[in-house]
């Protein structure tokens, strides 16, 4: 078992007030805590005062949209414009413009709430501007650079925008939005593959003396295609191509996660909870190909194994580690960050337990929507106050 001592905070650091400058230094600061509030929040609202979203985008349609566009994507778009700094050696979004593009996302979130019509647009404006914004300035940085390692994120991170105008678009028939919902899970399961493939062996080396495990960076390349074909193949409405390529990513992706030795991490949950999470993207993404080979079963099933045994424990991970090691702290847990990591799985499988018609639906679901509001607000009454002020191992920047 890892050990977990309290983390005590260096005198520079306590001394530091708040700063908007510290704030919008990296796209995760702000974010982050974007993310994960609304992934607090939005769950709350659907679960206990589902009248509260009564926009003209409410109801189930309301729910998926901001549980995969305003908490997921939003998370990913965090990190990719922080990664894209260390990548490419410029930064994409920071200051002035990086608080534009909060504002943005703030907006949509608002507008989808309001009942008019035009509340709806303006919030998907807003929104496709958010995802739009975020590509060009990675897109400048990666080709600034000659970053062609990376070329194709930019173009993941614009489809993203572009999926949430389809579902937008299609609402008028829940049938063909779901569709646009999809195709936006699976780009989003295509950069989660692509991140996590990448980081994962390297945190595991870094932190387990001795330990060696492939990068696959051959079978990425399949696992990508695939990904791609999938999305391509449902748009096109081809389900038995659709099949095939998500059955070969997903496999690609267990076959990955076991030759990585996840033995070796077992003790360290700041590897295991991004192992279990890879883990649970791959099984998904089997589950989605079943789905759409045919195969019976409750339709919320695969969507909720991609998204919450997948992406949310990638992202509980993720949250905390990259936060840490950005934030220039020491990559130890203490006993808040292992408990939100614990609290998100129990909300993983109480929600999947849900899903099987019963008697205790309703309490199992409710029970999963505190585990999961609990797990968020410990990780922001951690990580908030950091986030917010300058790296206590960096003097304060000079006024401007």
């Amino acid at each position: 078992m890892s050990t977990m001592i309290p983390i005590r905070e260096p005198a520079a650091a306590a001394s530091a007030g708040p700063s908007w400058r510290a704030f919008l230094e990296l796209g995760f600061r702000p974010l982050y805590l974007a993310g994960a509030s609304w992934a607090l929040v939005s769950v709350l609202i659907w679960i206990f005062v589902p009248h509260w979203a009564g926009g003209e985008l409410a109801g189930l349609p309301w729910h998926a949209h901001e549980m995969l566009w305003g908490f997921v994507a939003t998370i990913a778009i965090g990190f990719l414009l922080t990664a894209g700094a260390n990548w490419t050696g410029i930064t994409p979004l920071a200051g002035p413009p990086l608080g534009a593009l909060l504002a943005l996302w703030a907006a949509a979130r608002v507008g989808y709430l309001l009942p008019q019509p035009s509340a709806l647009w303006a919030a998907a404006a807003a929104e496709f501007l958010f995802f739009a914004i975020a590509a060009a300035a990675m897109g400048r940085a990666v080709w600034r650079s000659r970053n062609r390692r990376n070329y194709v994120v930019p173009f993941l991170m614009l489809g993203l925008g572009l999926t949430h105008l389809l579902y937008i678009a299609w609402l008028d028939d829940w049938t063909v939005a779901l569709r646009g919902f999809h195709a936006g899970l699976l780009v989003m399961a295509l950069i989660a593959l692509l991140v996590a493939r990448r980081v994962i062996p390297f945190f595991a080396m870094r932190a387990v003396q001795g330990l060696q495990i492939p990068m696959h960076d051959r079978s990425a390349s399949w696992q990508q295609w695939a990904a791609g074909v999938a999305v391509a193949a449902l748009l096109a409405g081809w389900g038995w191509l659709q099949a095939a390529a998500l059955a070969l990513a997903g496999v690609i992706s267990l076959w990955q996660v076991i030759s990585w030795r996840p033995a070796a991490v077992r003790a360290r949950p700041i590897l295991w909870i991004l192992y279990l999470g890879y883990a649970g993207l791959g099984v998904g993404l089997i589950t989605s190909a079943a789905q759409a080979a045919g195969v019976a079963m409750p339709s919320a099933l695969p969507v909720h194994l991609v998204a919450m045994a997948g992406f949310s424990l990638l992202i509980i991970g993720m949250l905390t580690r990259t936060a840490l090691g950005h934030l220039g702290r020491g990559l130890v847990l203490d006993a808040s960050m292992v408990a939100s990591y614990w609290l998100v799985v129990a909300a993983v499988v109480l929600r999947l337990m849900a899903l099987a018609p019963s008697a205790a639906s309703g309490w199992l679901l409710q029970a999963a929507a505190l585990a999961w509001a609990a797990a968020f607000a410990t990780y922001l009454w951690r990580f908030v106050p950091w986030m917010i002020r300058p790296r206590p191992d960096r003097p304060p920047p000079p006024p401007r």
